[in-house]
């Protein structure tokens, strides 16, 4: 069987996204599997060359992967005659350097999201990316979750009729990290570093929107620093400028309503992490990360308000599971499996940098939204220069 070795430079992948998902689960996922089977036989296989900051924990991750290919200079891993892939995992506030680097090096970019902090500067990446030529893509992992694609099984299969409304329930409570340690770092809560949860998961939600029910057209958000004092990796008090929690109102194109809450400030009483329920005339769902369940309007009971009364009917076994009907894996997996097709086959990969840059502009809609207590439209995106 012919191999196809494929460089990547993978920068940022000490960080906890980096090594789990995209190092650990992803690449050393394919690279255990024996590769990518290619669509014309070939074995498209990952060659990963590690790239940070810290240089002790580059080594270290190298050593327990079994890697050899480490450094912490940037150019001198682009220069790699093997490489063909440029991916970014690094805070946000540094991936503009890195993605020039790329684009200057000649190589498809596969990066993290949001590509910047602001729009203005999403845009110009994004321009720049475009104008290259370059084969590009940034990670959209939600959408290649079982849950969802589940649920956008139901929506494509016309099981809803006409869908009403979204509601969707994310978060969970981050440890203050004074007498149990944070699950996440210190940065996300400072807004001078790039932090803050409307920027992070408006992002997530402008392209689960999008592409799963309709286009956003307007946003009204609230905000909130519900936890006010946090205690770094090292010990340390700081005070969290960043947003720790979002209430955003969105209405999508066909007049529906989608409700999306995101907190790191809630305990968390529903199935999992992150759920969507979707009303529609003809039916309605609840997906999760993993689980979709289903009722059609043909078996939709008929409870009647009484609070003087316990309730008898058990509502939740009521729903209908949605079957899997096919194997799923790790999203992140299925994501990269995407992009080195799009490489090395040219397969199609639409989640790429102007994607990005719509997430960015509904967190930046959000932001300003809360700034200004009302509700914005959503404009179409132009990557033309003024």
């Amino acid at each position: 069987m012919n191999e196809r070795r494929i460089g990547i430079v993978m920068n940022g992948v000490t960080g906890r996204m980096g090594l789990r998902q995209h190092l650990e689960r992803s690449i050393m996922a394919i690279r255990e599997q024996g590769g990518l089977l290619g669509a014309d036989g070939t074995m498209i296989i990952p060659e990963p060359i590690l790239v940070g900051r810290n240089e002790p924990k580059l080594r270290r991750i190298a050593e327990q992967l079994g890697l050899e290919r480490w450094t912490t200079d940037l150019a001198e891993a682009l220069a790699e005659p093997d490489v063909e892939i440029y991916f970014d995992s690094q805070l946000t506030q540094l991936r503009e350097k890195g993605v020039r680097a790329a684009v200057e090096a000649g190589k498809a970019i596969y990066c993290e999201k949001p590509i910047a902090e602001s729009l203005e500067a999403a845009v110009d990446l994004a321009r720049l990316v475009v104008d290259s030529g370059l084969k590009n893509g940034v990670v959209m992992d939600k959408l290649s979750l079982p849950g969802l694609r589940k649920l956008k099984r139901l929506v494509d299969g016309g099981f809803f009729g006409r869908i009403i409304s979204v509601r969707g329930d994310f978060g969970y409570w981050v440890f203050e990290g004074d007498w149990q340690e944070a699950q996440r770092p210190s940065w996300n809560y400072k807004a001078e570093e790039g932090g803050g949860i409307i920027l992070d998961m408006f992002c997530h939600w402008r392209y689960v929107l999008d592409q799963t029910f309709g286009a956003v057209k307007s946003v009204y958000c609230q905000g909130a620093t519900h936890i006010p004092t946090r205690v770094d990796e090292q010990g340390d008090e700081y005070a969290a400028t960043a947003d720790d929690a979002a209430y955003g109102v969105f209405e999508l194109e066909g007049g529906i309503i989608a409700q999306m809450n995101s907190s790191w400030a809630t305990r968390v009483f529903r199935d999992e992490l992150v759920e969507f329920h979707v009303d529609g005339t003809e039916g309605s769902a609840v997906a999760g990360l993993r689980r979709c369940r289903a009722q059609h309007r043909s078996a939709t009971p008929k409870p009647v308000w009484n609070p003087d009364l316990p309730a008898t009917e058990k509502f939740r076994e009521q729903w209908a599971e949605v079957p899997d009907n096919e194997p799923f894996d790790n999203g992140f997996k299925v994501q990269w499996e995407m992009f080195l097709r799009h490489v090395v086959e040219d397969a199609p990969f639409t989640w790429d940098f102007v994607e990005a840059a719509r997430g960015v502009q509904l967190a930046e809609l959000g932001l300003q939204s809360w700034r200004e207590g009302r509700k914005l439209e959503v404009p179409e995106l132009s990557l033309k220069a003024n």
